[in-house]
């Protein structure tokens, strides 16, 4: 089973969001030393919860700071953004790391309504989009044609336009999700899937996945399905302190839930919270399905998770309030797995896809 990690860059009480930012590196360069297989960043807008906005900035910094691990978004949020500008985005990032550069790319719109106008003003005109017409599965198809420097149909208004930097490797694209929808995308066009677990603690992760595998089409290099489950876990040299790692998570996914963003609190601050009855049975029912506690425990569960589903790999997201301790989970986690540094590029059990040179 490999493991890698899902950093959001969480914005944490009584600190900037642009520390957390800072922190993405040093936990990063930290990971890769630990043995992850690969370090993905996220994008939300407007979030008082989570810094991380613009995953393609961010791994501009990733590929300088590490030099084996893979790399990449999960995810970029496509119908906010021109295909062929993503496409250069990431065509520039596998020139700075040749052949480990994931393009993971989601549906969702990472933002509230006002918000998605904000970033893309020309939504409010388009009468396609607000009356909720679909693009997406050709944008991603031509997302990944430019990604890969494949020439685009000569019947499409777009043929003969190229995404530089061309090279000899390109990006690996995958498709992130949480429905059918997704799933049933991934597997039409042959791509990586990754269901996102956390989300809803696994909530239609088995009709997901079933449809992915039932409906999965080889692409051209006859890659089988490839399937990640991105899950929340968090691992302490103790019990009792994972217990004291796990409140402040629990809180936060209580205001999540009612879709309120708000950072990530410490252990003090919710200590000294009321707890209503409601509140508390929520809390007590996501202790029974989260995963925390010593590394052990914590991997025991990952083994199962990964039994129960059969998928080929597990992304990690954790937060915490400080740093260390988030660091160490992933430490100890790596410890109890037994990972050791990557020694050259892997693409998970796909072989890798040359780019077109023209």
């Amino acid at each position: 089973m490999r493991l890698s990690v899902l950093d959001q860059s969480t914005i944490v009480a009584g600190r900037s969001p642009g520390t957390s930012i800072r922190d993405s590196l040093t936990l990063a360069r930290a990971c890769e030393t630990f043995g992850y297989h690969r370090y993905w960043v996220s994008e939300h807008h407007n979030n008082d919860a989570v810094a991380g906005s613009a995953p393609e900035v961010l791994l501009g910094a990733l590929a300088a700071v590490t030099t084996r691990m893979r790399i990449g978004s999960a995810g970029v949020l496509l119908p906010h953004y021109s295909p062929f500008k993503v496409a250069e985005q990431f065509r520039v990032l596998d020139a700075l790391a040749p052949g480990r550069i994931d393009m993971g790319i989601g549906r969702g719109p990472g933002a509230d309504r006002q918000t998605i106008y904000a970033l893309n003003p020309s939504m409010m005109d388009d009468l396609l989009s607000m009356g909720g017409g679909d693009s997406f599965a050709s944008d991603l198809e031509d997302l990944i044609a430019w990604s890969r420097g494949e020439p685009l149909p000569e019947d499409h208004p777009m043929a003969g336009v190229r995404a530089q930097p061309q090279g000899t490797t390109a990006p690996e694209p995958w498709l992130l999700g949480s429905s059918p929808y997704t799933a049933s995308l991934a597997a039409q066009m042959g791509l990586p899937y990754c269901f996102a677990h956390f989300f809803h603690d696994g909530e239609g992760c088995a009709e997901a996945l079933d449809t992915y595998r039932r409906n999965f089409s080889s692409n051209a290099s006859g890659a089988g399905p490839l399937v990640s489950l991105c899950v929340w876990a968090i691992a302490a040299p103790t019990a009792e302190k994972a217990e004291q790692l796990f409140l402040p998570y629990a809180h936060w996914r209580l205001d999540r839930d009612r879709l309120v963003n708000s950072a990530f609190p410490s252990l003090a601050q919710v200590a000294s919270r009321h707890v209503p009855p409601q509140a508390q049975a929520k809390i007590d029912r996501l202790r029974d399905t989260a995963i925390f506690g010593t590394a052990d425990a914590v991997v025991h569960r990952l083994r199962d998770i990964a039994a129960t589903f059969a998928i080929d790999e597990v992304v990690i997201v954790t937060m915490a309030h400080d740093p260390a301790d988030r660091l160490k989970s992933y430490e100890l986690i790596a410890g109890e797995m037994n990972l050791s540094p990557i020694r050259n590029i892997d693409l998970g059990g796909h072989e890798p896809r040359p780019a077109i040179v023209h």
